[in-house]
Formats: C-alpha cells, structure tokens, sequence
C-alpha cells in the first residue's frame, strides 16, 4: 500500500512540472533590460514582448529597464529574481561573458547564477573609415596603419566594449596598432570617424551604413562569421585576410534553478516568435538577423566568447576596474 501511495504522488510530483510550463504564462512576465530605453536590447526585448502578447492574448509582458554598471546591474537582477519563468531578461555579450574578464568583481557569476534561453540575434560591426583616407580595401588600410601607426586613430564605443576589443584583436592579426580614442557611444564615435579625428572604426554596423550610403564613409568589412544578408557585398574581416570575429548578439536568460521545463516553453515560444514576419521585418530595420537557438546552443556561445575575448583583453592588459 505504501509503494501505491509513493508512487501516486511522485507521479503528481513528476506531471506538475510540464503542467505548469504548459501553463506559461499564467501571470504578468517581467523582461528585464539591463541597458536604457532605446538601446538595441531594450528595442528587441519590446518586438519579442509584444510578438508573446500576441500569441498569448490576455496574458501581459512588461519590459523594465535597469541601467548601469555595463549592464551588470540588470544582468545581476535577473539572477537574483525567482526562478519561476516570469522575471526574465535580454542580455548581451558584456554582461554574460566579456565582463568576467575586465571586472574584478561581479553581483552574479554568469556560469552560476544564469539560466541561457535562446539567442535571440546577431548585429554585425563594420570596419569603417572615412572616404577622405582614400583607401579601398583591408589590406590597403592596414599597409597604412603599419607603415605610421602613431598618425593614426581608432575610435570605440568605449573601454571594454565590442568596437574596443574587436580592433585590439585585429591589431594582434595585423601587427598594426592606431591609437585608441574611447567615446561614450556609437554616435560620438561616428562623428569622430566623418570629421577624420579618428581613421577607422569597427563600429556598430547600423551607425555606419547611412552614412556609407551618403559617400561620406566606406565600409571594407564586417565583423561577423559570415556576410551579413543586409550587407550582402561587404565582405567578412576573415574573407578579407584577418582571422577576427566580433559577433554583437542579444540573448533571453532566467534565473538559474528555472524548471528546465518552463526554460522549454519559454525557448520555444521566443524561437516561434522570431519567425513573425513582423518580428523579422522589424530587426532588420537595425540589420539584425534572428536566431533562436537551443539553451545548450546559447550556453555553447557564451562559454566560446568568453576564450574568445580573454586572451586579446590579456595581451592588451583591459581592465574596467
């Protein structure tokens, strides 16, 4: 009798899990973003919330914005929420695997406190220089960049970001070192690059490309694995010769101890709304392409960039404190 009883509730026990992520979304779902209103993250984390409220009618997704500490701030209050599918948020490579390496300390430890969803999407960089250097291609520039390196600038978006790291990396390929010149934005750095204060840039792709279109600037690659669908004729820093990629992604997380059921179900309704034509339509106004990716495929991710970054942040002795 005690055997049917034990083995009733554990098989309660065992179909309360899946009921309740089929369940999802019972109440209001938190996104959290740990970057300001406006910012790339904070853009796809409204699309994919307002694609879930679709699919789910009556059911509320709010996205709420914590800024600070390079995304850390948020980042860490994912990790400290409930792990019960509804506080969740988009985050970036820095908070999830860049930032181990420049900050002494963190709230949270990505390894630990993380649960990965899916990627969400890749943004490429592109290098960029201003028309006026007169040069056509990779090597023409780096042949430039080698021949006077101390003439010569590069801007970034900041000490520790993507735009900083991905030219440290290309000057370890290329033997070329410009002067670093750190702004507070993508728009700071773009106007540096079309008044010539700084010589090139590998810069968020959307920042670069209206003005690529206006002849004011040229764009010689792009930072990703592969060709960017919405550059299609702009070649990749590997097709050009240098053995460099810089991929700017977003990804959906949760607290860890989520149920690995309810990451299910949160994985494949996001993964399902990446597929909207609208959604679609909307990310590549920013020249984002979708992904959706497995957990496991996204964890995959963060642990590569992580040895991807740890070695060029060594070599140029990177630190944010």
């Amino acid at each position: 009798m005690k055997t049917g009883i034990v083995a009733a509730l554990l098989a309660l026990v065992l179909g309360a899990a899946p009921a309740g992520a089929q369940d999802w979304p019972a109440k209001p779902v938190k996104i959290i973003v740990p970057f300001a209103p406006g910012s790339t993250p904070d853009m796809v984390a409204r699309v994919i919330a307002n694609q879930l409220q679709q699919a789910n009618a009556g059911s509320t997704f709010i996205v709420e914005n914590k800024p600070g500490a390079s995304g850390n701030l948020g980042t860490g209050a994912v990790a400290s929420a409930a792990p019960d599918g509804y506080t969740i948020g988009v985050s970036i490579g820095g908070p999830l695997a860049i930032n181990t390496l420049l900050f002494s300390k963190l709230p949270y430890d990505p390894a630990q406190d993380i649960a990965p969803i899916t990627q969400l999407i890749t943004q490429p960089s592109a290098l960029a220089v201003p028309s006026s250097l007169k040069v056509n291609s990779v090597a023409e520039l780096f042949a430039l960049l080698k021949a006077a390196p101390e003439k010569y600038s590069y801007a970034s978006i900041g000490v520790g970001s993507l735009s900083h790291l991905a030219m440290e990396a290309i000057a370890i390929k290329t033997g070329a070192r410009p002067v670093h010149i750190p702004y507070t934005g993508s728009g700071q750095a773009v106007t540096a690059l079309l008044r010539g204060d700084v010589q090139v840039g590998c810069l968020p792709a959307i920042s670069v490309t209206p003005h690529a279109a206006s002849g004011e600037v040229k764009i010689l690659a792009v930072s990703t694995a592969k060709r960017s669908p919405y550059l299609p004729d702009v070649p990749t820093l590997k097709e050009s010769g240098i053995n460099v990629e810089a991929d700017a992604w977003n990804g959906l997380i949760a607290p860890a101890g989520t149920p690995p059921a309810i990451i299910e179900q949160i994985n494949k309704q996001v993964v399902e709304a990446l597929k909207a034509p609208t959604v679609r339509e909307r990310l590549a106004t920013q020249l984002m392409e979708p992904v959706g990716s497995s957990p496991a495929e996204f964890r995959a991710l963060i642990d590569r960039e992580i040895a991807r970054w740890a070695p060029v942040i060594k070599a140029a002795d990177i630190k944010v404190n």
